[in-house]
């Protein structure tokens, strides 16, 4: 008789989770179904933002404003609110999240997130290229670097575009980088005012950084998996190769 087997996305989450531990993140949790208050509005979402359409978000049919979340960042509010007072807090978000998308090798309409969010006196852009560098680093198992470009996200300000080292070729290009020996691996940036005054935060003594990236595509860039719809539909044949 064979033995019960962890799915990938399961142990890539535990790994996640013991490398931010030790960097003393606390991993916090959220509602999928959830208000567009939370969603969108706290988030300094514009009401005419592309995100909102319904192209991109699932509505809750006879629940007014009301989705499945499209992301782990509406917890940095909740979060924020409940421990205002107990700031400074770090945390990290794993969750699934839902887009109204058509599914392809590289997407699917549910899939996982994870969030990072760091908040105190003092919290930089610095800070924020430590953590990732470190957990990227461990995850790969090898020493990587992290360069960030400007972007643009409603819910930070500045907000960046996240690169890490290519893990492959260390930097010296090859097809996985596309030669540039550096991979496009998430968003991130201080979190905006707006973000923390809508949740109580005391603006003049706090500030800090978010990020998040996709846990699937973290997946298939470890393991080279093809197709992030191997990790949904249950053939055992692929689940125990991990």
């Amino acid at each position: 008789m064979s033995s019960g087997h962890r799915h990938p996305i399961s142990t890539l989450i535990s790994d996640i989770v013991s490398i931010f531990s030790k960097m003393g993140f606390a991993v916090a949790e959220g509602p999928e179904i959830e208000s567009e208050w939370y969603n969108f509005d706290a988030l300094n979402v514009p009401a005419d933002h592309p995100s909102r359409d319904m192209q991109d978000t699932f509505f809750i049919k006879g629940r007014d404003k009301t989705v499945l979340r499209t992301h782990t960042s509406p917890v940095q509010v909740r979060y924020l609110e409940a421990h205002k007072d107990k700031l400074p807090i770090r945390i990290i978000v794993p969750g699934k999240v839902y887009r109204n998308e058509a599914t392809d090798a590289t997407h699917e309409a549910q899939f996982y997130q994870v969030e990072g969010l760091m908040v105190g006196e003092g919290v930089t852009l610095a800070n924020l290229k430590a953590v990732l560098e470190r957990f990227f680093t461990e995850l790969f198992g090898k020493k990587l670097s992290v360069r960030l470009r400007a972007g643009f996200f409603p819910f930070v300000e500045p907000g960046v575009e996240v690169d890490m080292e290519c893990f492959k070729c260390e930097g010296k290009g090859c097809a996985l980088c596309k030669k540039t020996g550096w991979i496009e691996i998430m968003g991130a940036g201080m979190v905006h005012p707006t973000v923390l005054k809508n949740a109580g935060v005391d603006l003049e003594k706090y500030q800090g950084f978010a990020f998040g990236t996709g846990i699937d595509r973290l997946a298939i860039l470890k393991w080279g998996i093809d197709d992030v719809r191997l990790m949904y539909n249950g053939d055992l044949r692929f689940i125990n190769q991990f």
